[in-house]
């Protein structure tokens, strides 16, 4: 829990606003005298995020891999204490290694986002160690190899919609009650640019849950901004993770080379949630620049039919 207070309301957010502006001045100065200034205002800007976010504690759930690790190693370099969870310990301690290594504060919990009453117990227990939890991260994500609706059955349906929409939704609702006592808080899920362009390319199924998703965010939003709770919803494009994996056709490294890494994503959410309590950044829409021809992985979605 952090015990930041009315700090965080004030003077934290004096503080950010006035070194963004310091940061803006050094990058004008950088144009003229050369590329060292710039760094300069790189660190300030570091600077700037972990004075307004250290000693809040953040859970990312699905924090073992892809853009999951790479927001709790970005939040726990800014002072955050972390906590991932997943189905899997193994890359979940990676990640914990990774972030201890470097000087953050990061632990691990396994959990299985498919189970209703096992969310309620994780939350529960997460709720008794830590008192609050300041900044929930719904990462957890999950899709099927088939992405036809002619093909794909009820069992993925129930596994795709639970892991994308039920759990994030029944864990939101454990956790919130204490963000709503102190008076502010930061709920930020992970969608995708197929809640807003849904394709066979994604699947039936995954555009579905992750809409769902999107309009779950919606409704927790007017209810909780009076709350202080901002809620926060991000829409990756093509990122290279191991999610990709589980299209019809699995992408080549040539292929990946051109999409977005995770990083790309953990620096805008870690913005986002940055951002003075006044300022709220209710949706983020991020895409690779130069976007890929998907003739050849159209066709594989519209034919697979078998996992």
């Amino acid at each position: 829990m952090s015990g930041q207070g009315t700090m965080h309301h004030g003077a934290f957010d004096q503080s950010l606003s006035l070194t963004m502006r310091a940061v803006f001045v050094i990058r004008t100065i950088g144009v003229k005298y050369g590329a060292s200034v710039d760094l300069i205002a790189q660190d300030i800007g570091r600077t700037c995020v972990m004075s307004s976010l250290k000693g809040q504690t953040a859970l990312v759930t699905g924090g073992g891999t892809g853009i999951g690790r790479a927001i709790a190693r970005d939040f726990a370099g800014a002072g955050v204490e972390v906590i991932v969870s997943g189905r899997r310990a193994g890359p979940l301690e990676k990640t914990v290694k990774l972030i201890t290594d470097a000087g953050g504060t990061a632990s691990a919990v396994t959990c299985d986002m498919t189970d209703p009453d096992a969310v309620e117990t994780f939350a529960k227990a997460l709720l008794a160690e830590h008192g609050t939890i300041d900044i929930l991260i719904n990462n957890a994500g999950f899709s099927s190899k088939i992405r036809s609706t002619r093909y794909i059955g009820a069992e993925e349906w129930r596994d795709v919609m639970d892991v994308n929409t039920m759990g994030p939704a029944i864990l939101t609702k454990a956790l919130l009650q204490p963000m709503i006592d102190q008076g502010w808080g930061d709920v930020v899920m992970i969608s995708s640019m197929a809640a807003i362009n849904p394709s066979i390319m994604a699947g039936a199924v995954y555009s579905a849950a992750k809409a769902a998703a999107r309009s779950y965010m919606h409704v927790l939003a007017q209810e909780m901004r009076p709350h202080g709770i901002r809620c926060i919803t991000c829409f990756p494009g093509e990122v290279d993770t191991p999610i990709l994996d589980n299209r019809a056709l699995p992408p080549d490294e040539e292929t990946r080379a051109k999409m977005m890494l995770p990083e790309d994503i953990s620096t805008a959410v870690l913005m986002s949630v940055a951002l003075p309590r006044r300022a709220w950044v209710s949706e983020i829409a991020i895409a690779a620049t130069d976007p890929r021809d998907m003739t050849a992985d159209v066709a594989a979605a519209k034919t697979k039919q078998k996992i």
